[in-house]
Order: C-alpha cells, then sequence, then structure tokens
C-alpha cells in the first residue's frame, strides 16, 4: 500500500498535469470507490468546480477545488491516468473525470479497494475521515512528550503502534521497518516499554526516513506506481525492509517475522 512518500509522489506529478484545470464531467463505473456522499450527489456536486491545489494529509490526496475537497485513498493498487476522451475504457478504470482541455482523467484500481470523499472544504478537517488523523511527519507538534503520551500505556509492539494513522499519519509497514531499524529497537518491544528518549529518537528517524524517501519518488515495490507509471528510487536505500541477510550495520543474519500479521523485517542482533 502506498505510503505518505509515494502519496506526496502521485500527488506532486498530478499538480504539474492538472492544476487550473476544470471538470467538466463525470462519471463512475465502480460505486463503492465512491465513500461520500451518493455516486449521484459526487457527480452532480463535482462538475464544473476547477481544480485548485493538491496536497496530501497522511495517505490521502487532497485535491482543493472550487468548493470541495476530493478526498481520494488510492489503498492497495489505486493509479491515475490520462487518456484521450474517446480511448476505450480499461476494465480497471472505475472513474472518469473529463477535464476541460478534453482529457480524460481516470482512476484505475485493479482491486477496487480505492475510496473518494467529496466535502465541503470548510468542515472537511473536522469530519472523517481527516479527523481521525494523527500528526504528519514533519508537524512541530510531534515530539517525543507527544508521542510517549500516545504509546505509554500501550501493550502492543511498537511495530503495530507505529502503523496507527491516529498518532502519526503516513507510516506503513516498509518505512516502520525502515525508522525501527534506524532506531535500534525492536520491532517486539512493547510500546509501554519505550522511553521518552527512544520517542525522540524515533521521531528524529521518521524525519529522516520519509524525508529521504519522498526526495527519491518513493519506494516502488510490487504492484505500486505512482501516476503515469512514475517509479521511485527509494528502494535502493532501504536497509532492512525486503532484505533476508548481513545486517548492513553488523553484520549479522536479519530476518524476517509476524508482527500484527504484517511481514516484517529486523535485526535481532542491532534491535535487542
Amino acid at each position: 500500500m502506498p505510503e505518505k512518500p509515494e502519496v506526496v509522489t502521485v500527488a506532486n506529478t498530478l499538480k504539474r498535469q492538472v492544476l487550473g484545470k476544470e471538470i467538466t464531467d463525470c462519471q463512475v463505473f465502480w460505486d463503492n470507490i465512491i465513500a461520500y456522499p451518493t455516486v449521484d450527489e459526487f457527480k452532480k456536486e463535482i462538475k464544473n468546480q476547477k481544480i485548485l491545489d493538491i496536497t496530501t494529509r497522511g495517505k490521502w490526496i487532497v485535491f482543493e477545488l472550487s468548493k470541495d475537497l476530493l478526498l481520494v485513498h488510492l489503498r492497495m493498487e489505486g493509479k491515475f491516468f490520462f487518456r484521450k476522451i474517446d480511448d476505450s475504457k480499461n476494465k480497471h478504470e472505475h472513474v472518469f473525470f473529463t477535464l476541460d482541455n478534453d482529457i480524460s482523467f481516470r482512476f484505475h484500481d485493479v482491486r477496487k479497494f480505492g475510496k473518494m470523499y467529496l466535502l465541503d472544504k470548510k468542515s472537511a478537517y473536522t469530519e472523517k475521515p481527516l479527523c481521525e488523523l494523527g500528526l504528519e511527519y514533519d508537524d512541530p507538534l510531534l515530539n517525543a512528550d507527544y508521542l510517549y503520551s500516545k504509546i505509554h500505556s500501550k501493550k502492543l509492539p511498537i511495530k503495530t503502534i507505529l502503523l496507527d494513522q491516529s498518532i502519526i499519519t503516513g507510516i506503513g509497514n516498509i518505512y516502520d521497518d525502515e525508522i525501527l531499524f534506524l532506531s535500534h529497537i525492536s520491532p517486539l518491544r512493547r510500546a509501554d516499554s519505550i522511553t521518552k528518549r527512544e520517542c525522540d529518537v524515533i521521531i528524529s528517524n521518521t524525519r529522516v526516513v520519509l524525508h529521504d524517501a519522498i526526495k527519491l519518488g518513493g519506494t516502488t515495490i510490487k504492484s505500486f506506481t505512482s501516476s503515469e507509471g512514475v517509479h521511485g528510487l527509494f528502494q535502493n536505500k532501504l536497509s532492512v525492509h525486503g532484505k533476508v541477510g548481513d545486517c548492513p550495520i553488523c553484520g549479522s543474519q536479519t530476518i524476517k517475522i509476524k508482527v500484527g500479521g504484517r511481514g516484517t523485517y529486523y535485526c535481532p542482533h542491532c534491535q535487542k
């Protein structure tokens, strides 16, 4: 699933092509992708709105329109593509936005897990799903006191806690492994055993890892590519995720285990 760096990469790629364009029509071929409002209302309300900006909140792409915010979650395999209006429909293309330059801007999702919300921009950040999200990795309010207050009473593994989008939003499985590896903290450690000093280390490494990944366009692994097949390069810098073999720090054997049902890579020697 795309994480914060991949979502930022998609948003930046789309910005170069759709800012200032007006949505003149909308077709929906798989109703479940539209989470709110109803499909008919969604198609009606989004028409004739101009795309003013594209940002992100956690793993959501946020299209600022003339009146509303269009929120898009790519989930496992969501992608955007640009096609000519008369190009035939691919079976995995489920939402079409016609732009005023006669381009068909299409949402492609093999698994059909993607979600879209169209919300009034005045209240969107105080309503679900955005109101449920925690702090961004670069928010000045994200500090050791904040993280410690959120996790010091939790008995779950720290690996699982860092995936909780209500605490720090945007971290997924790949970057979780990388952050804990750089922090020399075992993914199996209970969150209530993490000290305030270790919280500071986790936050520092979260910023380092996500900043570097965003700079390199995210990580291209398995099914994910950004809009129009733009590939990230951060997979070339991964220290531990997806790797079983010699630890790049100590030379010991890195291993793969399951933590909370998620494939997890770590070094038992460096991350005791």
